[in-house]
């Protein structure tokens, strides 16, 4: 007996094992078959054949006797965890069974074998529910099963919520019942009442039953203004504890959408909207595709056209969202409301995280070449830390401003000169490949010369192990392996 229970158990409860996937395919191919039995009947109406039907009943039997098993066989955890007496165990295996059973996912499955009861034919439609219900469309969360789990972590307010809309239309069915009973024909019975009082503290209201006298009314009164409150309660608990759900499902949504070669932007604080300002001159924002990735609700200084997803950058098991390993580059940008060695510990961390993760995913699908990251740093010491932790380029905002504004007093007019040079315009610099049609090795004064007639003029090298040499002696020698630091209108030669 307890094999057989062992049995029942990996086959209805163990998502793992392979009686589990039989039985779950069988359900998918019947609940397929007998949604297109259902509308094959519904098509046919009066002319549909007499065995379509019994073959329609044979399947609402098959799923009633596979939800009979799934409750017979579910163990109610705390049997495992506590030493429980005889009476205890049977008292746990009953009420356990019947919260299993109060669970919406179970709830879907009595709505469709419920079909079976002549009287309630009519819920043959709502079969569909269960297609949802064993639809795996969604591949890195089941929203199903995050609605299931609110109701079940919030037990206790959705308790508190229905036991007072609950009484409330009790009360007022009753209510109405005793002092319309004998003067109004369609309150007949308490059932009649208690509709009135749904429909009523619902604002519904179909009109179909109403008070004739004035007692009647004023109940009436009475639960119309007592439903507002009692509504607006019960739509506060279920929004506030739906929401997270709900937005899991957003989420759900660009991490299996098709977006590639996006520029991701971890970190958001009040004054961030200026890197959007930035990022726009930069990259075509219509054409290219910009995912800003941070804690809480979206800003509202971000523009729509900038796709925001709530989530911690640090966190390996969040970075999915983003679909990281499909972008073009990552810009991580230091928080503003926290000291700078506490904001460079989360870019250096988050940096770290992103490569980590970068790595994993590149030996399941190997790139042509890696997300480029970039890293804001806000203390000069943290740069070879940041650069250890993975990011290809390190700005260090802080010391480039002092640096400006220090210069602008040695050198009236060159730090204008330079936020120029650094910012979208007329000229900006750029890093780029030797042209094909150059032929290496040559000098830099060489270079340069072939590089002029392309209206590039060229101020630096950079070696492959990524050393920058500006302004070079002409005599450099320079290799194909070079990189090319120019000033043009705009990027003209290939980036490097």
């Amino acid at each position: 007996m307890q094999r057989l229970f062992e049995i029942f158990y990996d086959a209805f409860h163990h998502s793992t094992t392979p009686e589990y996937r039989v039985v779950n395919r069988v359900v998918w191919v019947l609940i397929v078959a007998s949604v297109a039995l259902f509308s094959a009947d519904a098509y046919l109406g009066t002319d549909s054949p007499a065995w379509l039907g019994k073959l329609d009943t044979a399947i609402l039997i098959f799923f009633g006797v596979e939800l009979i098993l799934r409750v017979v066989s579910h163990r109610p955890p705390t049997l495992s965890l506590f030493s429980m007496s005889p009476y205890k165990q049977f008292s746990e295996h009953f009420f356990g069974r019947i919260r299993f059973c109060l669970r919406p996912i179970t709830l879907i499955d009595f709505i469709t074998v419920a079909a079976l009861i002549p009287q309630l034919r009519g819920l043959r439609a709502l079969r569909l529910l269960r297609l949802i219900r064993n639809w795996k469309f969604f591949r890195y969360s089941d929203p199903i099963a995050n609605i299931s789990r609110v109701f079940r972590d919030n037990g206790l307010l959705y308790t508190f919520a229905f036991s007072l809309l609950g009484i409330a239309v009790l009360t007022g069915g009753i209510s109405i019942y005793v002092v319309e009973s004998a003067v109004n024909p369609k309150v007949n019975s308490v059932s009649d009442g208690i509709w009135w009082a749904l429909v009523t503290i619902t604002t519904v209201g179909f009109g179909d039953i109403s008070p004739v006298t004035t007692a009647g009314r004023i109940v009436g009164g009475v639960l119309m203004v007592g439903g507002l409150f009692t509504i607006a309660l019960f739509a506060g608990i279920i929004g506030h504890t739906l929401l997270h759900a709900v937005l899991t499902i957003r989420e759900e949504q660009f991490r299996m959408s098709n977006y590639v070669d996006h520029v991701i932007i971890c970190g958001y604080g009040p004054r961030s909207h200026m890197l959007l300002d930035a990022v726009r001159k930069e990259v075509n924002v219509s054409s290219t595709d910009v995912v800003i990735f941070a804690e809480g609700d979206r800003h509202p200084d971000v523009d729509p056209e900038y796709i925001w997803i709530s989530g911690d950058p640090t966190k390996e098991s969040e970075l999915d969202k983003m679909r990281i390993a499909q972008a073009r580059a990552v810009i991580l940008v230091g928080a503003r409301n926290m000291s700078p060695q506490q904001a460079d510990a989360v870019t250096i961390l988050t940096a770290f995280t992103i490569r980590s993760h970068l790595e994993k995913k590149h030996r399941e699908n190997p790139r042509l070449s890696p997300v480029y990251v970039a890293a804001e740093i806000l203390d000069s010491e943290n740069v070879e830390h940041a650069l250890t932790a993975g990011a290809d380029e390190v700005i260090e905002t802080n010391r480039l401003g002092f640096s400006m504004l220090s210069h602008a007093v040695a050198v009236p007019g060159a730090a204008s000169v330079t936020s120029s040079l650094i910012s979208s315009g007329a000229s900006n610099i750029y890093v780029g490949k030797i042209p094909r049609r150059v032929l290496t090795p040559l000098s830099f004064g060489d270079l340069a010369l072939a590089v002029k007639e392309l209206d590039v003029l060229a101020i630096g090298i950079r070696a492959p192990n990524r050393t920058d040499t500006l302004n070079p002696p002409d005599d450099m020698e320079v290799t194909a392996d070079h990189r090319i630091i120019y000033l043009a209108e705009k990027g003209i030669l290939r980036d490097g």
